[in-house]
């Protein structure tokens, strides 16, 4: 590729010009420049059109009989709209995007097909890829590394030699059209190390592959969760690795490539269930998205309500004192966004594994100091604002103490509400905010409305 070309693929751009442009071409059927404009593009940029097209125009273009799907284009688009156009796809067009792709990409449009399309697809692909696909499927989970893995991969045997090995590399057409690593396996397949194929090249032919091998120190099993794999690679740099299965045998490879989608998929993920929302995609419609948030806007809702009961047992102070009810929000919502920050750090902390039980008490007690601290702080800051506005000192002392409880508390459930959660197999991505939201409240509104009967004397 060019280096105009690479250029302006960073520069592309899906605009609402583009998208009206290519939904004229598919109204009018003008099949040829819908596929030149599309093949102009990197995979990924044709891929994001393709997703921001409305539902209707994109069935319209698949119902094109001429309209040349590239597999390539299918492979970038996200899971969800990936069923949709798999479905809604001729099953002879299927079978041949399953068969352009490496293993890796194949089992994941097959995996994404419903039942009666994956029989249909089953009877025209090859029985050796049937049966590969199957076995994956049905023995390993979905998140695994199985499900990562391309069983395509380069491996040899430890005696061979540097000149052994450059002669395999040329003449078996079964191997993966790019690799970094070759893996090298036992008489039993068992994988015992790799080396990496710029090594082979640097080293005399009649050097043996064991001496010049890394052996391998960690070994990613096939049921392994793709979370995990990734945290793997991000820890030892790694830019490949095998797959084995129970026994130990090298059953496939994963690279580093698809590890940056896991990564990335992986944060997207938490970042939308810290705030109550998943599997969301921009053509979903508005009941879709209503049914989907629904839940956990109804136990967000729940837990308001013990934070309003909190306020009724106090309402004989606020109808004495209006001024309380213009400032108990201030003590929850300082309470609420310290508690957000503490929770995201340690969402990521349980996703990274670095969070463990040797340094938990001390990771705990680091958020007690930081809250105190914010406590501190924020509690001089809008005592003094209070003091300004109404001059009241006992008002003033009232919402800094009650801020000083508050803070420390919400760094406090910022963590260890995550972690209960995640002791107890629960995503705390997902149901953590619901529960911290609702102790920064209940404390905040007790800490402020119950220490004003003490320090105002009412």
């Amino acid at each position: 590729m060019s280096n105009k070309q690479t250029i302006e693929n960073k520069a592309f751009e899906v605009t609402k010009d583009y998208i009206d442009n290519l939904i004229t071409l598919i109204n009018e059927k003008r099949t040829n420049e819908i596929n030149s404009t599309l093949l102009k593009l990197h995979p990924s940029d044709a891929a994001e059109a393709l997703s921001n097209l409305p539902e209707k125009s994109r069935i319209d273009l698949l119902s094109l009989k001429t309209f040349d799907f590239k597999a390539d284009i299918l492979v970038e688009l996200n899971n969800t709209l990936q069923k949709d156009i798999l479905n809604n796809l001729p099953t002879n067009i299927v079978v041949r995007i399953v068969n352009e792709l490496e293993s890796d990409n194949a089992l994941q449009i097959v995996s994404n097909l419903n039942e009666e399309k994956k029989i249909e697809v089953y009877e025209k692909i090859p029985s050796k890829d049937k049966q590969l696909i199957e076995e994956v499927l049905n023995i390993y989970p979905k998140d695994s590394a199985a499900r990562l893995m391309q069983v395509e991969y380069c491996s040899v045997l430890p005696n061979w030699t540097v000149g052994e090995t450059i002669d395999y590399l040329r003449e078996n057409e079964d191997l993966p059209k790019e690799f970094l690593q070759i893996f090298v396996v036992d008489n039993e397949g068992r994988l015992i190390g790799s080396v990496p194929s710029s090594r082979v090249l640097r080293n005399p032919r009649n050097i043996k592959m064991n001496t010049i091998m890394d052996e391998t120190s960690f070994l990613i099993n096939g049921d392994m969760d793709k979370e995990e794999v990734g945290n793997l690679f991000e820890q030892y740099n790694l830019v490949s690795a095998g797959v084995i299965d129970k026994n130990k045998n090298l059953i496939g490879m994963i690279t580093a490539d698809d590890i940056l989608t896991v990564v990335k998929e992986e944060a997207e993920e938490d970042r939308l269930k810290l705030a109550g929302v998943q599997d969301e995609v921009i053509t979903d419609n508005a009941l879709k998205i209503t049914k989907k948030r629904f839940m956990w806007l109804f136990i967000n809702l729940f837990t308001a309500v013990i934070a309003s009961h909190v306020i009724e047992l106090f309402d004989g102070n606020i109808e004495k004192v209006v001024t309380l009810a213009i400032l108990m929000p201030i003590v929850a919502s300082m309470g609420g966004n310290a508690a957000t920050q503490t929770l995201a750090v340690t969402v990521r902390l349980l996703a990274t594994k670095e969070l463990i039980a040797d340094n938990l008490f001390k990771i705990i007690n680091k958020e007690f100091f930081v809250g105190l601290l914010n406590g501190l702080l924020f509690s001089t800051i809008s005592a003094a604002f209070v003091y300004i506005w109404f001059y009241e000192l006992k008002l003033a002392i009232l919402i800094g103490v009650s801020m000083i409880i508050n803070m420390v508390f919400a760094g406090l459930s910022g963590i260890i509400i995550p972690i209960l959660l995640n002791k107890y197999k629960i995503d705390p991505a997902i149901a953590s905010t619901v529960f911290v939201t609702t102790v920064t409240d209940v404390i905040g509104f007790l800490s402020f409305l119950g220490l004003a009967s003490f320090i105002l004397g009412i």
